[in-house]
């Protein structure tokens, strides 16, 4: 798991609809679902982020801050 990913778990331990949100974005279904099993219960809630933190890894490679730099500073 990546360092974004544990982040995410603890922000689950407070509030799951909060790291789903982050993790899948604001008004997916993702986020609905989470939001309406908190309100029914903690646990549930709880368990459906920590499975979609799980099954929605951070990708180790490619996009975001990890792309190389592309020669970009480069003498070359």
């Amino acid at each position: 798991m990546h360092a974004r990913d544990w982040f995410l778990v603890f922000i689950s331990v407070f509030l799951p609809p909060v790291a789903v949100a982050l993790k899948r974005g604001v008004f997916t279904k993702d986020t609905l679902l989470n939001l309406l099993l908190f309100l029914l219960g903690y646990f549930p809630g709880l368990i459906h982020a920590l499975y979609i933190i799980s099954k929605h890894p951070y990708p180790s490679h490619g996009g975001g801050l990890t792309r190389p730099n592309d020669g970009y500073g480069s003498l070359s």
